[in-house]
């Protein structure tokens, strides 16, 4: 079972992988006129079409179907059909066309309804509301493609039957009717691996948010190196987390604070982290959305001892990375992601394996490699994104930021990091075609906001 949303990631990372929209709309549409013509031989059949892809189906469904026993009645002008595919099913119907109206209803023995899919969210509006009550008024059989039109929503078609695509929607158990899941040519890759679908999952700020309501993060690091809370809470910020707090010992303060002045900063006791400043830590932490701990903190036995007891008794979702790793070993964990290289996961591997030990911890395991693996018991996925050029100190760094903001804008431990694992690889990806084996870590931060840019159109 799925969400909306992962269906329509699956979707845009299927076209990634070679297999185009139209490919799987056709093969929608002749999921359904199969099922039409198998369920109501003979019937008038009315396709009552949105100007999404849902639609579309709708029109591939309809040029499969006697011309003379259909019709497609559009809800909006054929103008504002949005995606190309869509319109080119549309161009090629034969099938009488009309524009919708309460009274085309009358005609038909079945509506199949291709108003609305899985992207709708909120309140239904006009001209949809008006169809979801006209046809559960109707006394006609209705089919929906997909999802009932207003799926989720307090306005919803009310079918006998919906034919789905790939897997159950989450949720489908009611208010759908006999459910019939189709397989439309969507491969395996397209969910197994990590691809530019993600992007639909990255938490778009709304647009009257103001400040802190899209990500506040606190970062523990530093003492013994400087570096890395710099890179980590630039590329926070670089992902958009609109707060970051970064706590470092006094040794290093200044140099961060110089280096990162858009970062909130506390100076911490002495010249390493050590138990001494957990109560203060874990008091900040409640003000904030997230936590990374673990970049530049170095293994003394006292800063080890000290991330374990921050982490035993901080309730907030938390990435933890480079020697905070060492303290977690054996430890249950909620909410958090591992962010391990492959040295890392040898310290934390018992024998049985990453997926097993993701599940034993409670925890996501983001084990960075040429190919990026990330786990949380037997979930699991592949990012193929990054190259050779990313071996340089500090992307680990990257990489840890980037997930401790998605974390801290509200994304699942296990999503925020794949889709950090992909933004990642993707930035290093553009650096190393402008820089090439030359790049380093600060490059690859810097392309960061490039990726938002071209992945969130």
């Amino acid at each position: 079972m799925i969400t909306p949303l992962e269906s329509r990631v699956l979707d845009a990372n299927s076209e990634a992988l070679g297999v185009p929209v139209k490919e799987l709309m056709g093969n929608a549409g002749r999921a359904v006129a199969d099922f039409l013509k198998d369920s109501y031989p003979g019937k008038k059949v009315m396709f009552v079409c949105g100007t999404g892809n849902n639609g579309g189906d709708g029109f591939a469904a309809a040029l499969l179907m006697d011309p003379g026993s259909c019709k497609v009645a559009l809800l909006k002008k054929a103008s504002g059909i949005r995606t190309a595919e869509a319109r080119e099913y549309y161009s090629v119907l034969e099938c009488p066309i009309v524009p919708y109206s309460r009274e085309e209803l009358d005609w038909a023995d079945v509506i199949v309804d291709c108003a609305l899919g899985t992207g709708i969210s909120g309140e239904v509006h006009e001209p949809y509301k008006g169809f979801i009550e006209a046809a559960n008024g109707s006394g006609r059989t209705i089919i929906s493609v997909d999802v009932p039109s207003g799926f989720g929503t307090g306005t919803a078609i009310s079918p006998v039957a919906t034919v789905t695509f790939y897997d159950m929607k989450t949720g489908m158990e009611s208010g759908c009717g006999k459910v019939v899941v189709a397989d439309i040519g969507i491969p395996e890759e397209a969910s197994r691996y990590v691809g530019p679908g993600d992007m639909l999952r990255y938490p778009v700020p709304e647009p009257d948010s103001h400040k802190g309501r899209n990500g506040r993060l606190l970062v523990i690091s530093g003492g013994p190196y400087f570096g890395a809370p710099v890179l980590a809470s630039m590329s926070a910020l670089r992902t958009g987390a609109d707060l970051v707090h970064v706590c470092v010992p006094e040794s290093v303060f200044d140099i961060v604070a110089s280096s990162c002045p858009v970062a909130i900063g506390t100076r911490l006791p002495g010249d390493h982290l050590t138990s001494q400043s957990v109560d203060r830590l874990l008091e900040m932490s409640s003000r904030y959305d997230a936590v990374l701990i673990g970049p530049g903190l170095g293994d003394a036995q006292d800063t080890l001892d000290a991330v374990r007891a921050f982490v035993e008794r901080c309730d907030r979702p938390m990435v933890i990375d480079a020697d905070g790793l060492k303290a977690v070993r054996g430890m249950r964990l909620h909410d958090a992601v591992l962010t391990p290289h492959h040295g890392e996961f040898a310290s934390l591997d018992d024998g049985s394996g990453i997926g097993s030990m993701s599940e034993k911890m409670d925890a996501t395991i983001l084990l960075k490699g040429r190919e990026d693996m990330i786990c949380h018991g037997k979930r699991c996925r592949i990012n193929r994104t990054g190259n050779a050029g990313m071996t340089g100190g500090g992307t680990g760094d990257v990489l840890a930021g980037c997930t401790a903001a998605l974390l801290s804008k509200g994304m699942a431990p296990f999503d925020a990091a794949c889709l950090a694992a992909y933004i990642c690889g993707s930035a290093g990806d553009r650096a190393f075609a402008d820089k090439s084996y030359g790049l380093t870590a600060m490059d690859v931060l810097e392309e960061i906001p490039h990726v938002l840019r071209d992945g969130l159109r």
